[in-house]
């Protein structure tokens, strides 16, 4: 088994697939990975539409993707289509959206959408997340109750090809710091802003 790591740095955003099936069991793991994800209050507000009916993720795949939202087409390809919901009646949430100026919910469903997406990794499946379609006819094809926010499309699928190398990440050194913005530890590691110490 890889290690944690491994598996983080393997992870890509694939946009082709191949026309294979995915196994049901895997599927449901990646559901479950997403199930046990800590959230606000334990609010659980993730909810999944698993689309795998071919007549189906065809018709929710022309709705969700025209007009502007063509150059997400790519998602048609795979297989499988996880529409990822936020429930938005929770109580904690709206409360923690007015006190505090932050979307909870966001922060739980995207929790829960990455175990859902490195465990699919593990499995050897490849997922892109994908903000970019259109929500309202989304809604429409599946019915979705109106306390239900669509909030990311998982398509997930085996990769017809995969990018050979991992994509530029900034260094830590830009983007941690220890005990206060712009310092390093005492060895120098991490914190170089580009300005002074204090």
């Amino acid at each position: 088994m890889p290690a944690f790591i491994d598996i983080v740095r393997s992870r890509r955003s694939i946009r082709r697939f191949l026309p294979l099936p995915v196994e049901r069991e895997k599927i449901l793991a990646c559901l479950e990975a997403a199930r046990l994800a800590p959230s606000s209050h334990n609010s659980q507000p993730w909810r999944f539409v698993v689309v795998d009916e071919p007549g189906l993720k065809e018709t929710l795949c022309h709705e969700a993707f025209t007009g502007i939202y063509k150059m997400s087409r790519f998602a048609a390809q795979a297989p499988v289509i996880i529409v990822v919901m936020a429930a938005t009646d929770v109580v904690a949430h709206r409360l923690g959206r007015r006190i505090q100026g932050v979307s909870f919910h966001l922060i739980d469903i995207g929790i829960a959408g990455e175990h859902l997406v490195l465990q699919a990794e593990e499995l050897g499946l490849a997922t892109c997340w994908m903000g970019w379609f259109n929500r309202r006819r989304v809604r429409r094809v599946l019915k979705a109750p109106r306390k239900l926010k669509v909030v990311a499309f998982l398509p997930i699928g085996y990769a017809a090809s995969r990018p050979p190398r991992e994509a530029v990440r900034k260094p830590l050194a830009e983007i941690a710091w220890w005990n206060g913005f712009g310092r390093a530890d005492e060895d120098g590691r991490c914190g170089n802003d580009g300005t002074p110490e204090r």
